[in-house]
């Protein structure tokens, strides 16, 4: 399928395969889109109906198609079938999978045929468990160009459990335009323009806000038993639920006192701005994106250590913002810590806010990605800081 002389790269075609199609995966492929188009390539989308990515991959000049891997994994013959007249129909120079279901089914369409990096965001062995994820992704390995993983504890998590292939390390980025820090007034006024926190939330009230799709993985469970620990040492403060998801209901009944839900959001930078602490009770990840963002933003965080977590965080910030995953006691004693301490917050919020400009731009994350392109196809250096709009 790869032609024999490679186009110039104005001619250059990536097809990103993704499923899911929102939450933090599609955050990472609407930004490398982004980046590519910029830098002349031309770009195809290729996932299921719904979610996000279709219109924010449209919205960057990308061409988008539907396209679903339905059964476990997206192992079913039909998925792959569609999946390899997509190729032929598209004519792609290098196929980018994104998530376990992707992954799988274009490394069984492709086999090869075609350089293929696969990202799988997160281990589908830690989504669905049991020795079958881990069979297959070890299977699909044989065809795999790179495997991507976003932090190095994610690389050793995969390696762990018998997954051999050659691996890349990119962690992930953010847009530093969208997610930058702001001031005390800049706080007021978001909470001002917000209806959920204009109308219950009293002003200068501690606010803690955890955004995340509602499931198991985001460990919101663990926040809510943590929460009356919590509202016992700081009076009148608020926690919000900020996004949707299949636990919702299950949730809202094991609610304490002074637990608010906003439901899915377009953009999560409002409540970021609002909050005087972010909380990421994740059980598992890759790398999550939202400590990231809410770091770009200048607000403290206090996050599960889980794959990636001590990656994103500077080396002197781990002991203020690492607790044990599914640890209520632990994470109530870091989230009061942090609320009944204003200096302390303030200052911390400044370290992440510097340390994510350094080592998290998503420029830098979408750079890397272009170059290991360029190695896999054996580009000329051309892919430029100036044409990806760094």
């Amino acid at each position: 399928m790869l032609p024999q002389d490679l186009p110039s790269q104005d001619r250059l075609t990536v097809l990103h395969v993704s499923q899911p199609v929102d939450g933090g995966i599609a955050r990472v492929v609407a930004d490398l889109v982004r980046s590519q188009v910029a830098a002349g390539l031309r770009v195809v989308v290729a996932a299921p109906p719904g979610g996000t990515l279709h219109v924010e991959a449209a919205v960057a000049g990308a061409e988008v198609v539907l396209w679903s891997a339905r059964g476990a994994l997206g192992t079913t013959l039909s998925g792959r079938r569609r999946l390899t007249r997509l190729v032929r129909r598209t004519g792609p120079h290098l196929v980018h999978a994104h998530g376990p279901r992707a992954g799988y089914a274009a490394r069984m369409a492709l086999r090869g045929r075609i350089p293929t990096v696969h990202q799988p965001h997160c281990w589908p062995f830690e989504v669905v468990g049991g020795w079958a994820a881990r069979v297959w992704e070890r299977y699909a390995a044989r065809w795999t160009d790179r495997v991507l993983c976003v932090s190095e504890a994610q690389r050793r998590r995969g390696a762990t459990v018998g997954v051999t292939g050659r691996w890349v390390v990119i962690p992930n980025g953010v847009d530093l335009r969208r997610f930058s820090p702001t001031d005390d007034d800049a706080r007021a006024a978001a909470r001002e323009a917000l209806p959920v926190l204009r109308d219950t939330v009293p002003a200068g009230a501690p606010l803690v806000v955890c955004v995340a799709r509602l499931c198991a993985q985001k460990g919101q469970s663990t926040l809510l038993r943590a929460w009356p620990e919590v509202a016992a040492a700081v009076p009148g403060a608020r926690l919000v639920l900020v996004g949707d998801g299949p636990d919702r209901a299950a949730l809202r009944r094991a609610a304490p006192p002074g637990v608010l839900f906003a439901g899915a959001v377009d953009s999560a930078a409002p409540w970021y701005r609002a909050a005087d602490l972010v909380v990421v009770p994740s059980r598992w990840e890759g790398m999550a994106l939202v400590p990231l963002e809410a770091m770009a933003c200048g607000r403290p965080v206090v996050l599960s250590d889980v794959g990636g977590a001590r990656e994103c965080l500077p080396a002197d910030a781990a002991d203020d913002c690492l607790v044990p995953p599914g640890d209520p006691a632990a994470l109530a004693r870091a989230v009061i810590a942090l609320l009944a301490d204003p200096d302390r917050r303030t200052a911390l919020g400044a370290r992440l806010a510097d340390h994510v400009r350094m080592a998290h731009d998503v420029q830098r994350m979408a750079g890397a990605v272009l170059n290991l392109y360029r190695e896999l196809l054996a580009v000329p250096p051309v892919l430029t800081a100036a044409r990806a709009g760094r």
